[in-house]
């Protein structure tokens, strides 16, 4: 049975699939891997690393012939044309912006799974590609806010005079958040923060950083996410949060609900609190923004002097490891559904929905959108 993973197409993605370090966990299990000439070059996944892995390297389009697609993007309605039916995709699979995507897999009879709709839950943490990504994209948020703000980050004490220490405030306390509170900490800024969920309140100050709390109701919501808030709660929010982003020198936003757009946090007012020369990460641009008048992909200077960094591809910007960990979290719910091979046996596929994370996460099969909330064709 074979496994493919062909170049990425989409504009700066960087990520691959597969790297090389994990393909014997599927040729131990009798699959036979088929990479694209190039799929791994931006990750240090070179052609001859792949050949030495155990895996077969092709130039040109491997997909048409394979029984299962492994991708970091979804395939395009072109590529999933060329697909044999039956076959079975794994990759981000977006049911809000990847529609395109997900009716030419109906057409073409494929099994799409998406790794968004992985469920939260203890036995899928290891197939958790959103957590693993968004790990990457709250450390490289602090590297890009480091880097744009004008002023150090750690306290230093110098014969000219101490220098004092960047005041970062982190928006949002799930993973991305967390990773940017411990790596601010780290480069020996001060750092508070805020979330809808009192509950992550003890995990912020294990980092050592300020839990801001404010006298508005609590939002804990289902799968680890905050629930969505009224306008009206968020409104004071905003209010209350205003004095706390007016005297921070870097604002990191990390607040975001898969396949919904992300909530706005920062409007320009608070914006315009700000002094000169401070610097706003969103990592929330492209579902939206988390900051009013950011753009994914660009840095926005306002009139005031702010600098807002909107983010796109985050996660890709550190292709080794978000590739690695990534390729770890496909193999882990690839190995899921596998019968391994045995006694002369070929290696084959248990589609079992009854299985909570293979039903949540499978999109289509057999030519019709599943619902998983009943367990088949809706």
């Amino acid at each position: 049975m074979r496994v493919a993973v062909p170049l990425e197409v989409k504009a700066g993605e960087k990520r691959v699939a597969l790297v090389p370090d994990i393909i014997n966990k599927l040729t131990r299990l009798g699959y036979e891997v088929v990479i694209e000439s190039g799929a791994g070059d931006h990750s240090q996944g070179t052609d001859s690393a792949y050949t030495a892995a155990g895996a077969t390297v092709v130039k040109g389009g491997v997909i048409s012939s394979a029984d299962i697609v492994l991708s970091v993007q979804p395939l395009n309605p072109a590529q999933m044309a060329t697909l044999k039916s039956g076959a079975i995709t794994i990759s981000f699979l977006s049911t809000v912006t990847a529609v395109d995507s997900i009716d030419a897999a109906i057409k073409a009879g494929v099994t799409a799974f998406s790794l968004e709709l992985v469920p939260r839950i203890s036995r899928a943490q290891s197939m958790d590609a959103l957590t693993s990504q968004a790990l990457c994209a709250g450390y490289r948020a602090v590297l890009v806010g480091a880097e744009m703000s004008p002023r150090f980050f750690p306290l230093l004490m110098t014969a000219a005079g101490t220098v004092t220490p960047a005041q970062v405030l982190v928006l949002g306390a799930g993973v991305a958040g967390l990773q940017a509170i411990a790596t601010a900490r780290r480069l020996g800024a001060v750092v508070s923060a805020y979330d809808v969920r009192p509950s992550s309140a003890d995990e912020v100050k294990s980092m050592g950083a300020t839990f801001i709390e404010l006298e508005l109701e609590a939002l804990e919501g289902a799968g680890g996410y905050a629930r969505e808030m009224t306008e009206e709660r968020a409104a004071k929010q905003r209010e209350l949060l205003t004095p706390y982003i007016a005297k921070s020198h870097v604002v990191i936003t990390t607040a975001a609900v898969p396949g919904r757009t992300a909530p706005r946090l920062m409007t320009q007012a608070m914006i315009d609190s700000m002094e000169p020369g401070t610097v706003i990460v969103d990592l929330a641009a492209e579902t939206g923004g988390n900051v009013e008048g950011s753009k994914p992909g660009e840095v926005v200077v306002t009139s005031g002097g702010v600098r807002i960094w909107g983010g796109k591809d985050v996660p890709s910007q550190l292709p080794f490891h978000s590739s690695s960990l990534y390729s770890r979290n496909v193999v882990n719910l690839l190995t899921l559904m596998t019968t391994a091979t045995k006694d002369g046996a070929p290696v084959a596929l248990n589609l079992d929905f009854a299985d909570e994370i293979i039903n949540a996460s499978a999109v289509t099969h057999g030519g019709v959108r599943r619902d998983p909330s009943a367990g088949g064709a809706k």
